[in-house]
């Protein structure tokens, strides 16, 4: 299976190189986002509150990352679905996924993370704790999006159903990096949010395991 999803991945990584303007229509969004909040809230570097900077951040990167997994089994036609599904498991296909749409989200937090603290400043104190936030923030969102996208392209592509069952998903995860990332941002110390972030684990850990296990009964029909 390691192999399996090894090369599913290099699969992924090559037809987005290929496509090249998909990916950078992703990060022409990100940085045109945190530019037009810059000038519709008019907030200079360090001029902005932290619980809005932190909202906005995140607000953004969440809209982002739904973006860029939304096309995560999109892009496949029917043809190219029967030859993975004669040649590897469903079990390697969805993790592959999971872990190259992670990769995909982290890049675009980091990117957002970088043009935030260039326009609007970077009031974050504690930086190796919103990083490790980042990191569990994009897991999360990369496999409740991954997942929901499998079951919206086989309902049609139904947009409208991916943003409904996401929805639920997404709030916690959401949430809980939000608190995570003010806990950082305040510099408060690393046991004030152990709880959280072992909270914000254990349901991408869930989510993950969900998928893993659903994903062949989808995969199959």
């Amino acid at each position: 299976m390691l192999k399996e999803i090894g090369i599913l991945i290099g699969k992924e990584i090559t037809l987005e190189w290929r496509q090249k303007y998909a990916l950078n229509g992703i990060l022409l969004y990100v940085v045109s986002a945190v530019f037009i909040t810059y000038l519709s809230v008019g907030a200079k570097m360090g001029n902005l509150a932290i619980p809005t900077w932190n909202a906005l951040y995140w607000i953004i990167i969440l809209f982002s990352a739904v973006n860029a997994v939304a096309k995560s089994f999109v892009q496949e036609h029917t043809g190219r679905q029967l030859y993975y599904y004669m040649i590897a498991s469903p079990e390697a296909i969805i993790l592959s996924k999971m872990i190259y749409n992670t990769g995909l989200t982290l890049i675009l937090a980091l990117l957002g993370y970088g043009v935030f603290s260039v326009i609007l400043g970077n009031p974050v104190e504690d930086q190796g704790l919103f990083l490790l936030n980042l990191v569990l923030g994009a897991m999360g969102f990369s496999a409740s999006l991954t997942m929901v996208s499998g079951i919206a392209a086989k309902a049609g592509n139904n947009a409208t159903l991916m943003a409904i069952l996401s929805f639920p998903v997404i709030i916690p995860i959401l949430l809980m990096a939000i608190r995570i990332s003010k806990n950082a941002l305040d510099g408060l110390d690393w046991s004030v949010s152990t709880d959280k972030l072992l909270s914000l684990l254990a349901i991408n850990a869930i989510v993950a395991a969900a998928g893993y296990i659903l994903f062949p009964y989808l995969w199959r029909s």
